[in-house]
C-alpha cells in the first residue's frame, strides 16, 4: 500500500506540475485587468504550495524506502554469508568422512572421546552426514545459530559426552569404577560393591585455524574427570579434572605434524567399550597405552584405487612408568633422565574389501632409561595390529606386542625394571622386564544402531625373571606373573548423540608362585554425546 500511495502522490504532483507550466505567463502573474494578485487571490501560488509540500513528502518517503531498501540487502549479504559458512562446515563434515574411510586403522574406543560416537561403518558415517546436513539446512533457515565464542576469529568446537556408570563388583578390584587388575581381599573387604560414577565424562575443544604454508591448522584438548578424588566427606563424588589430550596438527594432502601429548600411535586399537573411558578396555592386559608428550610427521602413498600405505614416525617422551616423587614439582623419569627422547615408528597398509576397509599394521618403539650409577635400561617394543572385516555384519580386531622395559607404556602389567637390593646402593644390579602380551575382539553389528563386542586379552611378563630378580620391584607387594581380561558388552544407540551399554568384565591376576585373585564386574552405562 505504502508503495501504490508513492506512485500516486508522484502522478499527483507531475500533473500539477504540468498543468502550472503549460499557463500563459501572463495568466499566472496577472489578472484580466493587468493588475498583479496577492498571495491570498493567487490560485497558482496555492498550487505552487501543494506541489512543495508534496514535494517534500515524497522526498521523505523516498528516503525511507532508501533505509529499507538498504536493510533489506543487509540481510540479504548476512543470510549469504551464513549460508557460505554452513556450506564450510558441511565440506568440512564430508572431508573428516573421507578421512575416515581412508584412515580405519584408527582407535575405536578413541572415537568415543572427542567425536563421542561409536565406530561407525560406511553406512552409518553416510547417516550420520545426512543428519549433518539437515541440521545444517535447519540452522540456515534460522539465519543464526548459537556458537562457542573465542578470542580468536577463528571457529571453536565444545564436544564431549557425560556418562554415567552404574557398576556391581563381585571380587576385589585395584579400582572400583574402572578396575583393570584383581587384587587379595584385604582384612575389611567385602565381597561385592555397588556404586555409580561420572567420572569417566569428558570434555573436548577443538579449534579451526588459518592455512599456514597449504597446510589446513587445528588443535584440540581433552579432559576427564579420572584425576583422583580431593580430601574431603564424599569425595568419591568429586573426580578432580584430568588432561588426557591436547594436540596441535598441521594437516597437507597426504602429510600431517602432530605435536602435543596423545596416544600411542604405534599401537593405535582398543577394545570397544564405554564402560572403561578413562582408561582402555584391556589396560594392563595386553594393550599398550599411554598418553605420550611427542612429536610425530604422518604420510599417506596411495597404491591403487583401493589401498594405500600410512608411515607414522616421531619422538616421544621417554615415560617408564614410576610415581612422581613430588606432587607440586616435576621430577625427570628414568627415561627422561637419559638426556635423549624416546623414538617409535609404525606402518600400515589398508586395502577395500567388499566395501570395507582391511588395515593391517606393525610398529616399533626404542627408549633410553638411565636408573643412575651407570645402570641403564635399553626399553623397545615390537607392535602388530589388524583390523579384518568379516563381511558387513562381523569385524575382528587384534593388536600384539613384545618388549622389555617398557611398564610406561603399560606392558608388563605397568612393572618396568627389577633388582634385588637397595636401589640406592651402586652395587644393586638392575634388569629390564620381557613381557609379551596382546588382546583380540570380534564385533558383531547387529543393526546400524546396535553391536555386540566379545574380547580377550591377555599381559604375560616373564615368569622366570621375576622370580630371579624381583625381589625389590617396588610396583605391587608381590610380582605380577600374568593378568587376564574377558569382555562382553552391547552398545545400543538409538540417536546420534545417545549410547547404551551393559558390559561383563572378568579379571584373573596371577602372582608370582601364587593363586590367581579373580573379579567379576557389570557394568551399565548411560551416555549423552555433544
Amino acid at each position: 500500500m505504502r508503495r501504490m500511495g508513492l506512485g500516486s502522490r508522484i502522478l499527483c504532483v507531475c500533473g500539477l506540475a504540468t498543468a502550472f507550466l503549460a499557463q500563459p505567463d501572463g495568466v499566472r502573474g496577472q489578472n484580466a485587468n493587468g493588475h498583479t494578485r496577492g498571495p491570498e487571490q493567487s490560485p497558482q501560488a496555492v498550487d505552487v504550495a501543494t506541489i512543495g509540500t508534496l514535494l517534500q513528502q515524497l522526498q521523505s518517503e523516498v528516503q525511507e524506502l532508501s533505509g529499507q531498501v538498504k536493510g533489506l540487502k543487509a540481510q540479504q549479504e548476512l543470510a549469504q554469508a551464513e549460508s557460505a559458512e554452513l556450506r564450510k562446515e558441511l565440506d568440512a563434515a564430508k572431508s573428516q568422512l573421507i578421512a575416515l574411510s581412508s584412515q580405519p586403522e584408527r582407535s575405536s574406543s578413541a572415537q568415543f572421546t572427542a567425536t563421542g560416537s561409536v565406530p561407525q561403518t560406511t553406512e552409518e558415517r553416510i547417516a550420520r552426514v545426512e543428519e549433518n546436513q539437515q541440521l545444517n539446512d535447519a540452522k540456515a533457515a534460522e539465519q543464526s545459530q548459537t556458537k562457542v565464542e573465542s578470542s580468536s576469529k577463528y571457529r571453536l568446537r565444545l564436544s564431549g559426552i557425560v556418562l554415567f556408570n552404574l557398576y556391581a563388583n563381585r571380587g576385589t578390584v585395584n579400582n572400583q569404577d574402572f578396575p583393570d587388575l584383581a587384587t587379595v581381599p584385604g582384612s575389611l573387604s567385602s565381597d561385592g560393591t555397588f556404586g555409580g560414577s561420572l567420572r569417566q565424562s569428558q570434555i573436548g575443544l577443538e579449534g579451526f585455524g588459518p592455512t599456514i604454508a597449504g597446510a589446513r591448522t587445528s588443535a584440540e584438548i581433552q579432559f576427564d574427570f579420572a584425576g583422583g578424588f580431593p580430601d574431603a566427606p564424599n569425595g568419591v563424588t568429586y573426580g578432580l579434572v584430568r588432561l588426557r589430550t591436547g594436540t596441535v596438527r598441521l594437516d597437507w594432502d597426504k602429510t600431517s605434524l602432530i605435536v602435543g601429548q596423545d596416544t600411542l600411535f604405534l599401537a593405535p586399537l582398543s577394545a570397544t567399550s564405554i564402560a572403561t573411558l578413562a582408561i582402555p578396555a584391556f589396560a594392563y592386559s595386553g594393550d599398550l597405552w599411554s598418553w605420550t608428550p611427542q612429536v610425530r610427521v604422518e604420510h599417506h602413498f596411495t597404491l591403487s584405487s583401493d589401498s594405500s600405505l600410512l608411515l607414522q614416525g616421531g619422538i616421544l617422551d621417554g615415560l617408564s612408568g614410576d610415581t612422581p616423587p613430588q606432587q607440586y614439582y616435576r621430577y625427570p623419569s628414568w627415561g627422561e633422565n637419559s638426556g635423549q627422547p624416546a623414538y617409535a615408528t609404525r606402518v600400515a597398509w589398508t586395502h577395500s574389501l567388499h566395501g570395507e576397509s582391511l588395515t593391517a599394521g606393525a610398529g616399533g618403539y626404542y627408549s633410553r632409561q638411565d636408573w643412575g650409577f651407570g645402570r641403564s635400561v635399553d626399553a623397545w617394543a615390537g607392535t602388530a595390529d589388524l583390523t579384518l572385516p568379516l563381511g558387513s555384519l562381523f569385524e575382528f580386531t587384534g593388536q600384539f606386542y613384545r618388549g622389555r622395559g617398557i611398564g610406561g607404556l603399560g606392558g608388563g602389567i605397568g612393572q618396568t625394571a627389577l633388582w634385588i637390593g637397595p636401589l640406592s646402593d651402586p652395587e644393586t644390579e638392575l634388569y629390564g622386564l620381557d613381557s609379551m602380551g596382546g588382546w583380540a575382539q570380534i564385533k558383531y553389528k547387529a543393526t546400524s544402531k546396535l553391536q555386540f563386542n566379545g574380547a580377550f586379552g591377555m599381559d604375560n611378563p616373564f615368569a622366570w625373571e621375576l622370580r630371579e630378580n624381583g625381589g625389590s620391584q617396588p610396583y605391587y607387594a608381590s610380582p605380577l606373573s600374568k593378568n587376564q581380561s574377558t569382555m562382553v558388552n552391547f552398545l545400543y544407540q538409538p540417536k546420534s548423540d545417545i549410547v547404551l551399554s551393559l558390559e561383563y568384565r572378568r579379571l584373573k591376576t596371577y602372582a608370582l608362585d601364587s593363586n590367581a585373585n579373580a573379579a567379576n564386574i557389570v557394568t551399565m552405562s548411560v551416555g549423552y554425546m555433544f
